[in-house]
């Protein structure tokens, strides 16, 4: 798969260039979710959720982090678990998995907390990464987060699908389709670790009604479906 995503993307580079740039220029450009960046679902004994990531994380597509993929995991694990969820966000719109290790990490492990979900490698996709450098940076992270946090569970949520992402066009998606499956098979192979686990969308969840306006982000209800996927996996 690595080796057809290299080959598509240096044969069609010229053209990739041309419509990347155009993507960047017109598509819709949403904010981060407003409002808090922690809170609490009611319930005995608190789960202590940390969510760590990219725009997904930063709520991009949704009004508030209630309705985005942080207060999305916390409702569905409340309703799993009988429990309450204590919740806490640490994202930031075009962070990789680099930047995430060490630009956001040290704020967001000064607390402690019971379960960790990263979400990433669409930032890392777009830049072209290759799937060892996202497997090595992931470790990174995991390992940071043991580190800081004991043996923490660490669910890792899976590249999103970029081949099914309605602002691309072709043949901009499918490169980017291809890339964002590579990453996403270095990032499984991470479920080898004690504690750690992969859970990727299906791709038939991602339906045109789980987008947000720009075409490239979740909305509210695909925030919902991806939020349960994970729980529920």
């Amino acid at each position: 798969m690595r080796r057809r995503a290299d080959l598509a993307t240096l044969l069609l580079a010229p053209v990739l260039v041309r419509q990347g740039l155009r993507v960047r220029r017109e598509t819709l450009r949403l904010p981060g979710a407003a409002g808090p960046v922690r809170g609490l679902v009611p319930g005995p004994d608190p789960l202590r959720l940390l969510v760590l990531g990219e725009s997904t994380v930063d709520g991009v597509g949704a009004r508030d982090h209630e309705e985005a993929l942080t207060g999305r995991l916390a409702v569905a694990l409340a309703a799993k678990t009988g429990r309450g969820v204590a919740w806490r966000v640490a994202g930031r719109t075009g962070a990789n998995a680099r930047v995430v290790h060490d630009e956001l990490l040290p704020d967001a492990v000064a607390e402690p907390a019971d379960l960790v979900v990263v979400a990433l490698g669409v930032n890392d996709t777009i830049e072209l990464h290759s799937p060892a450098r996202y497997r090595r940076d992931l470790l990174r992270l995991v390992c940071a987060l043991r580190r800081a946090l004991g043996p923490v569970p660490v669910v890792l949520t899976g590249v999103p699908h970029l081949g099914r992402f309605p602002a691309l066009p072709r043949p901009l998606r499918d490169v980017l389709g291809l890339r964002s499956r590579a990453l996403d098979a270095a990032a499984a192979s991470l479920a080898a670790l004690p504690g750690v686990r992969h859970s990727v969308m299906p791709v038939d969840r991602m339906t045109a009604n789980a987008f947000a306006a720009d075409g490239f982000h979740p909305g509210p209800e695909g925030y919902r479906i991806w939020a349960d996927y994970v729980v529920s996996g």
